[in-house]
């Protein structure tokens, strides 16, 4: 499992496995739990490349990135 520092957001971790070119497991630590629960189960047996297109560029709130944002740039740096 790869970890992930997310910045500027309320989760603390996000932990992934690639498998093949498709994201086989997300688990995120912190933040907004039954949400990132969801996405998590989404996008487990997508393409990589898939949840990066559909994930960049969410903001939440007022901040200028979001849990799911911070996956896609974990996903970026493990291409």
């Amino acid at each position: 499992m790869k970890q992930f520092s997310p910045k500027g957001v309320c989760s603390r971790n996000i932990s992934f496995e690639v498998i093949d070119g498709k994201v086989a497991t997300v688990k995120f630590e912190g933040g907004c739990n039954g949400n990132l629960q969801g996405i998590s189960r989404l996008v487990e047996g997508m393409a990589v490349e898939s949840v990066i297109e559909k994930l960049k560029g969410i903001k939440c709130g007022f901040k200028q990135t979001s849990c799911p944002d911070q996956l896609a740039k974990a996903l970026e740096e493990s291409i």
